[in-house]
């Protein structure tokens, strides 16, 4: 094949590269948040259904999008990074346009699904070409700029799906999508068109593949139904479960004994790698979970527009940016052990703090802990990284990033369900709790409900419109302290994580040869078991 460019880009080229890969990287990963603030009018427009069924398309998207990192990896081997990567953001185009024309929830999910797909193809090969182009001395550099652009769907992709659900309508957020891929195809294609491109073809894993993707998407429809159904009460949750239970201990049999796996199960093997992920999984499900509850809450139970919460998030921009920018230098020269434990108490702090919330706080009030809540964001994902990479063998290193995403992005789709859970479960306990309180039940001597209700019907309001109106109040105030439950039971999983990185292996001091020739034989017995 003929090379019409065999140099990598320089000048205005290369600067050009980074803003069209960048932002088609914004727009694959804005997709979630962005889609989550605009799911109560998603949801109205989709026959008006409820805000849970519209929170569908935003869990089973993050499972398509996880589904596609391993598919990229065979695409790119067998047919060329950049090719795939061109093709893939035409395909992006096409099923958003699906998505913004679909008309109930029952075609609009599987369009969400099959665009989260093609995002999980275009994110990772997107990095491949990107970092590419870089000369190896500056290689952490594309490193870092590629963390800063991944820290923009969190901040301002949040507050573009709110302003274009407030003034141009939900739909329009796809159709946006259609012009970014399509130019971003047609840019990337023309600048890197001609490259040689080195083939490695190998058997993609179908089996494993398709068990994986099974019990991903049994176990998500087992929390985005169970809520609404009562849980194993209906026939398809159960259906569901029994599903997972079937084809989960048959998925880790077939991989333990499949040479080129969909998902590298014996990664676990290694400590860090299994350490780095627990905290990273757990650690993302608060997160994901905790964001996706509050930005629908900010607009259902406090009131705020679309647009106002999304500015709620943006003030995340202020000190994530600049930490994103040298956390990789800090996880050179520090322990990451440590970074990642104070990162984890910083989460704990901000999230006890958000949690004490009672009332309906004006914007700054919460505007100002979510400017820390960024700057503990930014330091989650790069320490974790590296802890997860220190002792993995070189040839391996590729894939346990790229699993170690896989399973964070998964575990992040649970947690938008179960966040939602946490917060409808502890509702009706505080309602009850509330009533007793102020209704003279726990004390006789204070009966405020009926102090009040008096006063509304002094005021004109009939007994029913009073008990009415008492109702609506404690259905907001529980509702608001449900939601605090939620985030303090995730400043809690935080403090568990600090203890927990601990157990993991130092990444700064080197170990000693004895222990290092010990390490060398597990690491072989592990490949021959």
């Amino acid at each position: 094949m003929a090379v019409i460019r065999p140099t990598p880009l320089r000048g205005w080229r290369f600067v050009l590269l980074n803003g069209v890969v960048g932002l088609a990287n914004v727009v694959a990963l804005s997709n979630v948040p962005g889609y989550t603030i605009l799911a109560p009018y998603a949801a109205a427009n989709l026959q008006g259904v409820t805000p849970s069924f519209g929170t569908w398309a935003t869990t089973d998207h993050m499972i398509g999008l996880c589904l596609g990192f391993p598919i990229a990896r065979w695409l790119a081997a067998r047919f060329g990074d950049y090719r795939v990567y061109v093709a893939t953001l035409v395909v992006y185009a096409i099923f958003s346009v699906f998505c913004a024309i679909s008309d109930t929830i029952w075609s609009f999910v599987p369009m969400r699904i099959l665009l989260g797909l093609a995002g999980g193809i275009i994110l990772p090969v997107g990095q491949a070409v990107l970092l590419g182009e870089y000369p190896p001395e500056k290689r952490t550099l594309g490193v870092g700029i590629w963390g800063v652009l991944s820290m923009m769907p969190f901040t301002i992709g949040v507050f573009m799906g709110g302003f274009w659900a407030e003034y141009f309508g939900w739909r329009a957020l796809f159709y946006s999508n259609v012009v970014v891929a399509l130019v971003v195809a047609a840019v990337t294609g023309s600048l890197v068109y001609g490259r040689r491109i080195k083939r490695r073809i190998s058997r993609f894993d179908g089996v494993g593949f398709s068990l994986l993707a099974i019990v991903l998407f049994a176990t998500q429809t087992i929390f985005n139904q169970g809520n609404d159904f009562d849980w194993f009460e209906s026939p398809v949750v159960t259906g569901a479960l029994v599903v997972v239970i079937v084809a989960l201990p048959c998925f880790f049999i077939w991989e333990f004994g499949e040479r080129h796996p969909a998902i590298d199960v014996r990664l676990l093997f290694y400590r860090n790698f299994t350490i780095a992920t627990v905290c990273s999984v757990a650690g993302f499900l608060v997160i994901q979970g905790l964001l996706s509850v509050f930005i629908g809450q900010l607009q259902l139970l406090l009131g705020y527009s679309s647009s106002l919460a999304g500015l709620v998030y943006i003030s995340m921009i202020i000190l994530s940016v600049p930490l994103v920018a040298i956390i990789h230098e800090l996880c050179r020269k520090f322990d990451v052990r440590l970074i990642a434990c104070l990162d984890f108490l910083g989460f704990a702090l901000i999230l006890m703090w958000i949690g004490h919330f009672d009332k309906r706080d004006y914007f700054d009030q919460i505007a100002l802990p979510m400017t820390f809540f960024g700057l503990s964001l930014a330091a989650f994902f790069t320490p974790l990284a590296v802890l997860a990479m220190h002792g993995v063998p070189g040839a391996r290193l590729i894939r346990a990033a790229e699993e170690l995403t896989l399973l964070r992005t998964a575990t992040g789709a649970f947690g938008i369900t179960l966040m939602g859970v946490v917060q409808f479960r502890r509702t009706p306990f505080h309602q009850l709790d509330l009533a007793d309180h102020f209704g003279g039940r726990r004390f006789a001597s204070l009966d405020l409900l009926s102090q009040f209700s008096e006063r509304l019907q002094a005021s004109g309001f009939s007994a029913n419109m009073a008990r009415a109106q008492l109702g609506s109040f404690i259905r907001q105030e529980s509702s608001l302290l449900a939601l605090n439950d939620a985030f303090l039971l995730g400043a809690f999983v935080f403090v568990v994580l600090a203890a927990f990185v601990w157990l993991g292996q130092s990444t700064v001091i080197p170990a000693k040869p004895v222990e290092r020739l010990r390490e060398a034989e597990a690491e072989e017995m592990m490949e021959q078991g």
